[in-house]
């Protein structure tokens, strides 16, 4: 348990009152009867009210008439422990973390996040609905990743020469499956030996000689492990800009994917992410995969299979979890999972024609797994192009395959005005569903307008926009920018794996403490909001409906009956 906070006047509560006193929770002072009889006070009170109920009128949860007794009475729980916490936690002192308050950066705040109740018996628990934003290279935790790399034979790792203390810090592995013919010989030498000159290595050959002066096989750990994720430093200090952080960013991916591409580790990994996900109350799955690379490396590590042979292992999959799910009695607990086809923002014109005509032959042969199409990459980064560069191709896309809908990336960004930024014009204009990310989208009014009236769902991924420096902290966010105008928003992880915010539990707690306004019931509508407006068919989302639904009321009755 955490200590209870000692307030004294030397204390910092005036700077955290707003995340602890209600909006709306000013009344007349008790001793002042001259202020409660004064009709011009009443008059003003009134006028108050109204305005505070008219600008949030638009909001997702605005009619508290809809829900049931019990989810008003779990929101007020909710709002109770977070108002709590917002003393007992956040308005304490925490070693090596000076600064703490809620919604602050995430990777600093996760070992606070894990003792709070808010997270650990509320958020947790909640019944999360669709994950529709997650790329599948970027899905598992890294020890996780670490350790089936080490439990493989074939998985190879080598450096350009010796490590030292000095290279530890900018040396990045490569590590990769490689056929048994190419194993080195048994007495291989590790790679902190002065002899070591840059060959393969059997991977959990390196880990038990890594020099001990480097930490011995837990050094070999947090040395891989920093290559295949972004810690506090890599983020707030080493790479502190959105250009600098894809820079490393982009290095782990450079890392982790051959060890993901290769079939075994393949199938094991979206095994390990599925059922992860299905831990954290996520019941049905929208994977971003991407077929940029043309190939995946069979059990043999040197046979390349077609990509067709990805599809086999994602059907293969997340049938026998379904299957496992029904023996348990849990089907309400999956409704399945799709792929969203990506490719590289870095493609020609020509060669996107040919990933779309790839794409809709998966489509045809894959209906149940093919969702949707997108382009992906730094969509501020200087290889990448902007949509416009792709109008024509797509427009004839759309045309010929309305099945086959757009799920664009787009105003990844601070810019305004900028070719990022104006990827969501182009978005809009050529018919996407939803829009990932759509950081930028607040600074354009008439794009709102179209978002709410189309209905154009917003992929908000809380965390990297956090981690990736888009935003230092969640109440400054533009969230409730975008939720405040009536646009449905779908909460998402992004690249979990990288963030070390595996789930989707992580991502609302943040949403959830950085706003007075935000409670239970905004929480719950997102979670519906990511079944709604899901890329599944309208019958299997009526009985994902239904299901969530009932998850959704044994947890608010839960939620109910806590002492707050």
């Amino acid at each position: 348990m955490l200590p209870q906070a000692n307030i004294t006047e030397d204390s910092n509560m005036p700077q955290r009152e707003s995340f602890i006193k209600p909006l709306t929770s000013w009344k007349l002072p008790p001793s002042s009867s001259s202020l409660m009889s004064s009709p011009m006070l009443v008059d003003y009170l009134q006028r108050r009210e109204k305005l505070i109920t008219e600008d949030r009128a638009l909001r997702i949860d605005r009619v508290r008439a809809n829900y049931t007794a019990v989810e008003l009475k779990a929101d007020e729980v909710v709002r109770s422990i977070r108002a709590k916490e917002a003393i007992t936690v956040w308005g304490i002192n925490h070693e090596h973390i000076p600064h703490p308050y809620p919604g602050m950066e995430f990777l600093n705040a996760k070992e606070i996040i894990l003792q709070t109740d808010l997270y650990s018996k509320i958020v947790s628990k909640m019944p999360k609905g669709g994950l529709l934003h997650v790329h599948q290279n970027a899905s598992v935790e890294a020890r996780t990743l670490l350790d089936l790399a080490l439990g493989h034979p074939a998985i190879h790792i080598r450096v350009p020469g010796p490590l030292d203390t000095a290279s530890l810090e900018t040396v990045l592995p490569t590590i990769q499956p490689i056929p048994v013919e190419q194993y080195p010989a048994a007495d291989v030498i590790g790679i902190t030996d002065v002899l070591y000159t840059g060959g393969w290595v059997p991977m959990k050959k390196a880990r038990e000689l890594f020099d001990p002066a480097l930490g011995g096989p837990a050094g070999f750990d947090e040395w891989v492990l920093s290559a295949f994720m972004i810690n506090p430093s890599d983020a707030y200090n080493t790479y502190n800009t959105p250009m600098k952080i894809w820079l490393k960013f982009g290095s782990t991916f450079g890392v982790t994917d051959p060890i993901i591409r290769f079939v075994p580790i393949q199938k094991e990994y979206l095994r390990m992410f599925i059922r992860s996900s299905i831990d954290d109350g996520i019941s049905y799955i929208e994977v971003r995969t991407s077929f940029f690379k043309k190939y995946i490396l069979a059990e043999d590590a040197k046979t390349k299979l077609e990509l067709r042979e990805l599809l086999m292992i994602f059907r293969e999959v997340t049938n026998e979890i379904k299957a496992e799910m029904k023996a348990k009695g849990q089907e309400d607990d999956f409704a399945g999972l799709k792929i969203i086809y990506n490719t590289l923002r870095i493609v020609s014109p020509e060669e996107l024609e040919s990933e779309l005509e790839q794409c809709s032959r998966f489509k045809q042969e894959f209906p149940d797994l093919i969702a949707g199409f997108d382009l992906v990459g730094h969509e501020d980064g200087a290889e990448c192009k902007p949509l416009i560069d792709y109008a024509e191709p797509l427009l004839r896309f759309a045309k010929q395959h309305p099945d086959i809908p757009f799920i664009f990336h787009a105003g990844e960004t601070l810019g305004d005005g900028t070719a990022a930024d104006m990827n969501l014009y182009d978005a809009i204009l050529l018919g996407t569903k939803r829009i990932g990310h759509g950081f930028s989208l607040a600074k354009h009014p008439k794009l709102m307008q179209i978002c709410r009236e189309k209905k154009i769902a917003i992929e908000v991924c809380p965390i990297s926009n956090e981690v990736l420096r888009l935003t230092s902290a969640m109440p400054m966010h533009p969230l409730p920018i975008i939720m405040n105008q009536g646009i449905p928003v779908v909460l998402s992880s992004d690249d979990p794996a990288m963030f070390n915010s595996m789930g989707l539990s992580f991502d609302f707690f943040q949403v959830l403490v950085a706003s007075e306004v935000t409670g239970l019931l905004t929480l719950g509508q997102m979670a519906r909001d990511s079944i709604t407006y899901s890329m599944l068919d309208e019958r299997s989302k009526r009985t994902a409906m239904d299901a969530w639904e009932r998850q959704w009321a044994k947890f608010v009755e839960e939620v109910a009956a806590m002492d707050p």
